[in-house]
């Protein structure tokens, strides 16, 4: 069974081979060997002469605007939020005030440790002046040793009082800085109980409500995104990054978008960034282009045709895309010959550019290129031309 599974699948690709062959070969000969028409009233057709000029290289490829950074807002204190002072999609810069988290239990926790200061401070007043006196006590001690007048015990213990003394005033010195740091603490948390803009931006819609439990280092209570600057991303093949590498870094402002509703944005952007792989599952390459957005009319999401114009080649002869026909991998135009009737010829093409082709081989500057009427035409075909320009077509670089 399986050997006559693979016999019929041999005898299937055969098959498809041949009547590949057979198709290839009967256009190839309606393109070059067919034989002339009979007489006939001529073909009309429409025809652009082949132009050669310096075209700057270009990219295009389907993007998305994205936000340079976007920051998940989430509270350095947990509690119930109390009061909201934005709404979503709002303006906001550094520092602006968002939330308000009840700051009841902070509150009281920052009057305790003030409070819990003072007295520390004041028990260490209180042991700086116990060594003051035992000091004093100390230096007159020592004048009576010197006459004489006590012995050196009591010399001795009052020494030993002050060394004391000045243990206990490190310790309650060690408590007020204690005290000091603790009060600091629940400032801070006092303060956090307000939460701020971390940097300048747009509030995306979602934000929580009042009344909501925000936990934390948990809880995102906003997003915010950078407006004056945004990334325009985009993916391209491993081909076309090939292409593009040979100019990256060369030249600045040399990437265009264009928005969904047509019109070019009308400041330029600067490849920043591309990815260090290429993605698994497609075989892409992630790479983000930077414009300014003074205005904010750009939004993170939206849709945008990127542009990435590159080196300049020189002398290239350009034909409308239109032009030029593509069977079994080879490509082919057909031009007004010398006798007035069409012929067929082959080209080499290089890059797309716009609505062109650059034509690396094959026709020169002005020879005169059909545009139109290609659909039934044959090579020795009479024609009737009509000489037309790229505008008139709508083809642009």
């Amino acid at each position: 069974m399986e050997n006559q599974k693979s016999k019929k699948k041999l005898i299937w690709t055969a098959v498809v081979i041949i009547v590949g062959i057979i198709v290839g070969y009967l256009i190839y000969t309606r393109l070059f060997m067919a034989p002339p028409r009979p007489a006939q009233g001529p073909a009309i057709v429409k025809v652009v002469t082949a132009v050669k000029e310096d075209v700057p290289l270009s990219f295009e490829y389907a993007g998305n605007i994205k936000a340079v950074d976007e920051v998940k807002i989430i509270p350095k204190v947990s509690g119930a939020i109390v009061e909201k002072y934005v709404v979503g999609g709002q303006q906001v810069q550094k520092g602006q005030p968002l939330y308000r988290i009840d700051n009841s239990q902070y509150e009281s926790a920052y009057l305790a440790a003030k409070a819990n200061l003072d007295q520390a401070r004041a028990s260490y007043q209180q042991a700086v002046a116990r060594l003051d006196n035992a000091r004093l006590d100390n230096q007159r001690y020592q004048k009576l040793l010197a006459e004489n007048a006590i012995s050196d015990q009591q010399a001795t213990t009052q020494q030993s009082q002050v060394e004391a003394l000045q243990a206990a005033a490190n310790a309650q010195l060690a408590m007020v800085q204690s005290n000091v740091a603790m009060v600091q603490r629940a400032k801070q948390n006092l303060d956090d109980t307000i939460v701020r803009a971390p940097a300048s931006g747009k509030l995306e819609l979602n934000l929580v409500d009042v009344g909501t439990f925000a936990n934390a280092g948990q809880t995102v209570v906003a997003t915010l995104g950078s407006s004056q600057q945004v990334y325009a991303q985009f993916s391209v093949s491993e081909n076309e990054y090939m292409q593009i590498k040979s100019f990256l870094g060369k030249s600045k402002d040399n990437v265009t978008i264009t928005l969904s509703n047509g019109e070019e944005y009308p400041l330029h952007g600067n490849l920043v960034q591309i990815d260090s792989a290429l993605t698994n599952n497609t075989g892409a390459l992630m790479m983000n282009a930077l414009f300014n957005n003074p205005n904010g009319v750009l939004i993170p999401g939206m849709f945008a045709r990127v542009k990435v114009s590159g080196d300049i080649v020189p002398n290239a002869i350009l034909v409308p895309q239109r032009a030029v026909q593509q069977i079994l991998e080879k490509s082919f135009v057909m031009v007004v010959g010398p006798d007035g009737k069409s012929e067929t010829r082959p080209v080499t093409l290089g890059q797309k550019v716009g609505g062109f082709w650059i034509i690396k081989s094959g026709i020169d500057a002005g020879d005169k290129v059909i545009v139109e009427g290609l659909t039934k035409l044959q090579p020795g075909t009479p024609l009737k031309v009509e000489m037309t320009t790229p505008e008139k077509l709508g083809v642009k670089l």
